[in-house]
């Protein structure tokens, strides 16, 4: 797709359009994957962080209950994750300066152990030096998450207070350079328009993203944009469906962390072949967008998923079809 066609995607409102986009990129994703829809363990591991982004809960100013997990909590979280059937967990954590003055010597020694138990590993580590990106590519890390959020200079500066856009871009690009894949994700509902959004989805192609995201932006109380409104879900639908579309072996998650287990369906219906945010009950853990929807209720687990996977046809892939998929080591 060129960018006219997708601006007059994310514009159109005609509905037998828009339904014939839904079964097109539904189509695509039975073509390359079957009844398979792979799951990601979540592990937030800590909520401290450097940044003061203006649409984050966790930005450094919101003065809010935060938490580090030790070594061996993580551990034995993302062990009770790989035994209920997740094919990778992503080690998730804010830009803490603690992780940052110890050069992420724990974090990779994580990554190297949870590799040996026999897991893929996903690190979202915000913004990090390239030595460090070393060690989590020599520790055996499969995938490095790092979203710009969009592609628009001037949006970023405003959404990413006082970050720089090339060092965030150099990161993953630089991890990209040394052998993991990258995963690239765009939030929605934040000021961008469709032309935003269209070079958005065409820079994650060049850049050879192999898992690609997109988000609707949900209000988090005390940061600056605490009064915006949350997008219609059609428009991230609607994107979800394009990514399918124009990259159909990408990764393309549906994150319980925006609407729980409730938005599920929709999100596999426009062509996600993915789980992400599975996070265990009771666990002290917590999501990004939502930080606790349906986590001590127990709806953000692979039963969960698989219950409604299962009314629809499809199923939870185990590990092994995982790392055929993406043909990892």
């Amino acid at each position: 797709m060129n960018k006219e066609e997708i601006i007059h995607i994310l514009e159109t409102e005609d509905e037998n359009e828009i339904r014939g986009l839904f079964e097109r990129a539904a189509a695509v994703r039975r073509r390359v994957q079957g009844d398979k829809i792979f799951a990601y363990g979540f592990v937030y591991f800590t909520t401290y962080c450097r940044n003061n982004c203006n649409f984050c809960y966790f930005r450094r100013s919101n003065g809010i209950e935060r938490y580090r997990k030790s070594e061996e909590e993580i551990l034995a979280l993302s062990k009770a994750l790989m035994d209920s059937g997740v094919d990778l967990i992503d080690l998730t954590m804010g830009e803490d300066p603690l992780y940052h003055k110890e050069n992420f010597e724990t974090v990779i020694r994580i990554i190297r152990e949870l590799k040996s138990m026999g897991t893929s590993v996903m690190i979202s580590p915000g913004v990090v030096p390239d030595e460090v990106i070393d060690g989590f590519c020599e520790a055996g890390a499969d995938i490095f998450a790092l979203y710009q959020e969009t592609h628009n200079r001037e949006l970023f500066k405003r959404l990413r207070k006082d970050q720089s856009y090339d060092e965030r871009m150099h990161a993953k690009l630089y991890a990209r350079d040394r052998g993991m894949y990258i995963e690239e994700g765009i939030l929605s509902g934040v000021g961008e328009t469709d032309s935003d959004v269209a070079d958005s989805l065409l820079a994650m192609g060049e850049m050879g993203a192999r898992q690609v995201r997109v988000m609707s932006f949900v209000p988090q109380e005390g940061s600056p944009m605490e009064n915006f409104k949350t997008p219609d879900r059609m428009r991230e639908l609607k994107i979800i469906a394009l990514m399918r579309i124009m990259y159909p072996e990408a990764l393309i998650p549906a994150s319980l962390d925006v609407d729980g287990i409730a938005g599920l369906r929709d999100r596999i219906n426009a062509g996600a072949n993915l789980i992400t945010s599975i996070i265990p009950p009771r666990s002290g853990l917590m999501g990004v967008a939502h930080s606790v929807m349906d986590v001590d209720e127990g709806g953000r687990t692979v039963e969960e998923a698989s219950e409604i996977l299962r009314s629809m046809g499809l199923r939870i892939a185990d590990h092994k079809e995982f790392v055929d998929f993406l043909n990892l080591k």
